[in-house]
């Protein structure tokens, strides 16, 4: 009952070759990952400058209706 058959330890070492073998592919996926996160923390920042710069022109227009 406790232990595993010889098929449950052929598919725990396909799963450990297939995360642990050749070339990195940890370390790849892990760069891609922060890549990824690195690309979405930039794509918030130029959302915020862009909101930011509607607002001042916002402010602008509102500005010029008060005095006109």
């Amino acid at each position: 009952m406790g232990g595993l058959s010889w098929i449950h330890w052929m598919i725990v070492l396909v799963v450990v070759l297939l995360l642990f073998g050749g070339r990195g592919k940890i370390t790849q996926i892990m760069g891609d990952f922060a890549k990824g996160i690195n690309a979405f923390k930039k794509g918030l920042k130029e959302d915020d400058k862009t909101k930011a710069a509607e607002g001042e022109n916002a402010k602008v227009i509102e500005q010029d209706k008060a005095t006109g």
